[in-house]
């Protein structure tokens, strides 16, 4: 690094001190309900992004008063998400009183599919601020065990998507005649999302019956699968419900939320048995383990798709912030 790119990264670390400092000292006198700390972003974007703007609109319908990175003097709960925030900051304005509470997914490392240290960063800041923790799955919490990840005081509480957006058709498109539509979505590149899956199927599924489109980010190429660009969360929801079944071919994903997405909109699902899948998805889709068997399981849903679709069951995100709600009070 140069001396002039290294005193314009102290200037800018020394302008966001400063910056903290002012927020805090206005703060100390006020109170909201509840703080959540999270580096949000405008969708498309990944789904713990997807799902805590969910989950804060649903706060604030209930007319509780929600503060976002930042932490007033009289707030008595706190909602932290992962890594994905300013940790010095919450470390500034973090007090005794307060309610920590710590969102956590992953383990990171295992399906991005390498360790960068994340998980051990994640679980520092959990033993220096939480008084509970929230995980998504009980294959998550599992698997951080496994690894000798200790979580400060555990509870499984899933994702679940703004049914505002994310629901069924009021009418479906008749399928006598047609090819059955199947669809794959997701925010991340990461090859693990199921890009040796999809590959296979652009080589291998019959055309002919079946059409199959990824919605989202991918260094692949297809010849057949259609593929459209990441989409904004309502046009998404439209995408996902001119389709009859969704493909959840990810690995190691703790809780999807593109797989809640697509239950919520009323796919059934073929899901690689890996990570959360099955916990998600239960009598509402059928598992494989090997590309090979996704011609047969893609049959086999269109034969019982009405069956598979009674059988959908979507965490409503009012009981999820209700159970959310609890934790942060204690």
């Amino acid at each position: 690094m140069t001396r002039r790119a290294l005193v314009k990264v102290l200037l800018r670390r020394s302008a966001r001190r400063g910056r903290t400092e002012l927020d805090w000292l206005a703060s100390r006198r006020e109170a909201k309900d509840i703080a959540v700390f999270h580096e949000f972003h405008r969708p498309p974007y990944g789904g713990g992004n997807q799902f805590l703007l969910a989950l804060v609109g649903e706060l604030e319908r209930r007319t509780l008063a929600v503060e976002v990175n930042r932490l007033s003097g009289r707030t008595p709960a706190c909602l932290f998400n992962s890594f994905n925030f300013d940790f010095r900051k919450l470390r500034r304005f973090a007090r005794d009183g307060v309610r920590m509470v710590h969102r956590v997914d992953g383990p990171i490392g295992v399906y991005r599919g390498f360790d960068d240290g994340s998980d051990r960063r994640i679980v520092g800041i959990n033993h220096a601020l939480a008084d509970a923790t929230i995980v998504q799955s009980r294959y998550s919490l599992q698997k951080h065990r496994e690894l000798g990840f200790d979580l400060r005081d555990p509870i499984v509480i899933p994702n679940a998507p703004d049914p505002a957006i994310f629901h069924p058709p009021a009418t479906r498109e008749p399928r006598p005649g047609r090819r059955l539509r199947v669809i794959a979505t997701s925010w991340s590149d990461n090859p693990r999302k199921g890009a040796d899956v999809l590959a296979w199927l652009d080589r291998n599924l019959d055309f002919d019956s079946f059409d199959l489109t990824f919605a989202g980010n991918t260094h692949a190429t297809y010849e057949r699968i259609q593929v459209t660009e990441a989409l904004a969360s309502g046009a998404l929801a439209d995408l996902l419900r001119a389709h009859d079944l969704y493909l959840a071919p990810s690995r190691d994903d703790p809780c999807s939320n593109a797989l809640l997405e697509g239950l919520a909109c009323g796919l059934p699902v073929a899901f690689l048995r890996s990570g959360g899948h099955p916990e998600l998805v239960g009598e509402a889709g059928i598992g494989f383990d090997d590309a090979e068997e996704l011609p047969a399981v893609f049959a086999q849903l269109r034969r019982e798709l009405e069956e598979r679709r009674a059988a959908i069951r979507v965490p409503a995100l009012s009981d999820v912030a209700d159970r959310y709600l609890e934790i942060l009070r204690g």
